[in-house]
Order: C-alpha cells, then sequence, then structure tokens
C-alpha cells in the first residue's frame, strides 16, 4: 500500500518485495529495510541517467528483510509527487522527475520527437519514459493540473509547464508573435 501527499511518498513493502528510488530521495526506513546502490543498466545505463536524464548514476533499492517495513521518499524541492499506476502501460515525463518506483518498472530515456521540439522548447530533447507494470511517482516543482484530452483535442501549454504525458500524445512546438 502508498499514500502520497504534497511531498512524500510513504511505501509499505512486504518481505523480498523491493523499491527502487533516486539516490537522496529516502527520508526514512524502518530497521527491517536493506538499501543497496546499483548501477542500474551497466555503466552506459547509469552515464545515460547522469548525464542525459539528469539523475543520479546511480539507483538505490530497499528490500524488506523481514515480514513487512516502511520506507518514505521526498522530492529534493517544494513541489508535487505524481502517482503513475502502469500496468503493461508507459508514462512520459520532465528530465529528472524521477522519485520512486515498484514492480517491473523500466526506466530509460526519451528524445524528444520533433526537432522543433528540441531546439524551441527550452527544455531540450530529453525526457524520461517510464515503461511496465508497477507504481511510479514523479516529482514537479510546480502544481499539477490534470487533463484529459479527447481524440483531436488539442492544449497549449508553456515549455516549462508540462510535467508528463502518455506517450500516444502528440505534440511539438508553437511560435508566439514575431
Amino acid at each position: 500500500t502508498m499514500c502520497t501527499d504534497m511531498q512524500a511518498v510513504v511505501v509499505s513493502i512486504a518481505a523480498g518485495d523491493a523499491v527502487r528510488a533516486e539516490a537522496g530521495a529516502m527520508t526514512y526506513m524502518t530497521d527491517d529495510i536493506e538499501m543497496d546502490a546499483r548501477m542500474t543498466g551497466g555503466i552506459l545505463g547509469g552515464l545515460t541517467r547522469k548525464f542525459l536524464a539528469g539523475e543520479s548514476l546511480f539507483l538505490t533499492y530497499f528490500t524488506c528483510a523481514a515480514a513487512a517495513g516502511r520506507v518514505a521518499f521526498s522530492a529534493p524541492y517544494p513541489g508535487k509527487i505524481i502517482r503513475f499506476p502502469l500496468q503493461s502501460s508507459a508514462m512520459i515525463c520532465q528530465r529528472g522527475s524521477f522519485l520512486c518506483a515498484t514492480g517491473e518498472i523500466n526506466i530509460t530515456v526519451e528524445f524528444t520527437k520533433r526537432l522543433g521540439a528540441g531546439f524551441f522548447g527550452g527544455e531540450g530533447f530529453i525526457l524520461e519514459r517510464f515503461e511496465g507494470s508497477g507504481e511510479v511517482f514523479a516529482h514537479s516543482g510546480s502544481t499539477i493540473i490534470p487533463f484529459d484530452l479527447k481524440a483531436g483535442e488539442k492544449l497549449k501549454v508553456d515549455t516549462g509547464g508540462l510535467v508528463a504525458f502518455d506517450p500516444t500524445v502528440d505534440y511539438d512546438i508553437e511560435f508566439v508573435g514575431g
């Protein structure tokens, strides 16, 4: 079970279960939790996370060694934490947004689909892709306003205000005025 509030995620895990988190995100853990830093994806995966996604070189794995335990995580700066329950699905998020994940979630780098979005978007080419089955918690330094876009519906958002979206969303940069 998990609960969230504005700044923290508390994860209750059973024996043998594990939670992956960004290095330095752990706030507290009960005595029955063991932690281990790993360079997921080998040296190339670690370097990709560090230099392209803006995350740390290592992920920290928290494993429960008793019948049950708890681990809490908090965002590195003020903002909101968003929960994405994934069932054989994916979510694309802003660079550096990963906080923690449970289950079988693959964390990879996603490049913007359009050249203009990367050059003129102000946020760069790099996004993060979370894919699989489990739960992902990401953080944003702003207020979160969720939108469910219908087929063909468009929404204009400031380039720095786009936090996360479904991979089926088509996006591009549009210049305003001159």
